[in-house]
């Protein structure tokens, strides 16, 4: 999920933690305890930090190892030795359980969404990706602000959280049946389907579409039941070439390869004796364009001059990042 929403999670979880005798009788431990489902809601991405060195160590990492079984342990662990030492006298026990939750809360929510995480490493590092929920969903994040609102307007905080996540408990329930649906419609629209991906959208009924099937890529839209479909692309296998090997090479290249699960390629000739190979992710499509990418640059001897990977929305702010002297 978005750090907002991860934020208003945090705190209802601290209205929730009032249901325990131990919390609710003693201020100290009250607000120790929600100054840690705060944190806790907001520390497994601390890794976002890895942007200000580079996207390809950004992609390969965000979700990885901060979200992972050992430090689901860890951060409690860290955060309720450093806040038991700001709020002296509050219950340690009851400030790492609730602070257990908040961190595991946040791992566990993120798997619902199309980016999903790596929960299980280092038993495994396969990507978990449910792809029910949008990394931002206006209902999850609305009704906790509702829920918030009532609390601060003097409603029972454990009452009000409590109801506001069963609400979103049959919330994730309708999700799951309509995923379902979507993609026995896709089955339905393609009957050689071998891989399908949905990745949700802001909208209720609206998933993105992705799906191989022996020979095609197929990039569409589906509306409930109704899918569209915009793009097909032939299935080819990356080529087998020194030029290919060197791209792939490349951590730019080598990042997206390990990330994305579904991509077609392209190579074109440039001015100046440069090849540009390109790696597009087909979920993501966009006002018909594919916005996440990998682009490398090379010349004649295959050396990469110029590489990069992310999130470009025109041609010529990529050209901008891709620059040769």
């Amino acid at each position: 999920m978005d750090s907002g929403t991860h934020l208003v999670m945090g705190i209802a979880l601290g209205g929730l933690a009032l249901a325990d005798p131990v919390v609710a009788d003693s201020s100290m431990t009250t607000a120790a305890v929600i100054t840690a489902t705060i944190i806790g809601s907001q520390a497994p991405d601390i890794d976002t930090v890895l942007k200000l060195r580079n996207n390809a160590v950004y992609i390969r990492n965000h979700r990885g190892i901060t979200h992972s079984i050992p430090a689901v342990i860890l951060w409690p662990i860290l955060i309720t030795g450093v806040l038991s030492l700001l709020f002296q006298g509050a219950n340690i026990l009851h400030l790492w359980l609730w602070t257990f939750l908040a961190v595991f809360l946040h791992v566990f929510v993120d798997i619902f969404n199309a980016y999903g995480t790596q929960a299980f490493r280092p038993i495994s590092k396969k990507w978990i990706a449910l792809g029910v929920i949008n990394t931002f969903d206006p209902i999850i994040f609305g009704l906790h602000v509702i829920a918030l609102m009532l609390w601060a307007f003097g409603s029972d905080p454990v009452w009000t959280i409590t109801s506001l996540y069963s609400i979103i408990v049959i919330y994730y329930l309708i999700r799951f049946i309509l995923q379902q649906a979507v993609k026995h419609a896709v089955k339905n629209t393609i009957p050689d389907a071998k891989k399908i991906i949905l990745s949700p959208t802001m909208r209720f009924f609206q998933w993105r579409v992705a799906v191989n099937s022996s020979s095609t890529h197929y990039v569409g839209r589906a509306y409930g039941r109704s899918i569209t479909i915009y793009d097909k692309f032939p299935i080819e296998p990356l080529p087998d070439t020194p030029l290919f090997h060197a791209a792939l090479e490349d951590s730019n290249l080598a990042a997206f390869v390990s990330f994305s699960p579904l991509y077609r390629w392209e190579v074109s000739e440039l001015e100046n004796n440069y090849h540009e190979v390109r790696l597009i992710d087909l979920r993501y499509r966009s006002e018909n364009h594919y916005p996440f990418v990998a682009v490398a640059l090379l010349n004649n001897n295959y050396d990469v001059v110029q590489s990069y990977t992310g999130w470009i929305f025109s041609e010529d702010k990529l050209r901008k990042k891709l620059i040769v002297d």
